[in-house]
């Protein structure tokens, strides 16, 4: 019985599946792309995409239920999360569109207008994960937070990040050239010492 059982193969130990990630968690990433593409749009065209937010938001909203659904039973429960989260993100959505008020507007570039959006969809994002109890949707909040101070300084920094790279290629270019002389250089010595032919 005993040999029976040792002999009996062990269950297939756990692999990480690029393929089940993506099917399993392709909404909260989209949450992140869509984002992050509206923030990116902004600062290249300088335009203000007050439709593009107002659509996004919804769509935050709807992952959100969706997210919660198969956890609650019944159908009040269903419709009071239904009510609850339609009335956060219409909070969200009035908020965001007060930014994009004429008088509002006017105090603040595309640029700053781009980041004030972004921090009202990562603090509605994480509200939200926290009120239907789903750590993935807290963590997309909290990501959309860290990138509203590393998308600020990138707007800041884009001066510096290009030299540095101009800088970086430079010595790159320098040290592959030398490289280059020093293996010519090691090829001439080197036949200079090679005994003539008899």
């Amino acid at each position: 019985m005993a040999d029976h059982e040792s002999n009996a193969p062990s269950p297939p130990a756990s692999r990480f599946s690029a393929r089940a990630f993506f099917l399993r968690d392709w909404p909260y990433l989209a949450m992140l792309v869509l984002a992050l593409f509206g923030v990116a749009y902004t600062s290249v065209t300088r335009q203000a995409i007050t439709t593009y937010w107002l659509i996004l938001i919804p769509f935050f909203g709807v992952i959100c239920v969706v997210a919660r659904w198969r956890d609650v039973e019944g159908r009040e429960p269903h419709w009071r999360l239904i009510q609850t989260q339609a009335l956060h993100w219409v909070a969200v959505i009035l908020a965001t569109y007060l930014v994009f008020v004429a008088d509002v507007k006017q105090m603040m570039n595309a640029d700053a207008r781009a980041l004030m959006v972004l921090t009202l969809l990562a603090l509605g994002t994480f509200t939200a994960g926290v009120h239907v109890g789903a750590w993935r949707i807290c963590l997309v909040g909290v990501v959309l937070a860290l990138w509203v101070p590393v998308i600020a300084w990138l707007e800041t920094a884009t001066l510096l990040l290009v030299l540095a790279a101009i800088v970086l290629g430079a010595f790159a270019v320098l040290h592959f050239l030398r490289d280059k002389e020093r293996t010519a250089a090691g090829i001439a010595v080197g036949k200079s010492r090679m005994p003539p032919p008899s």
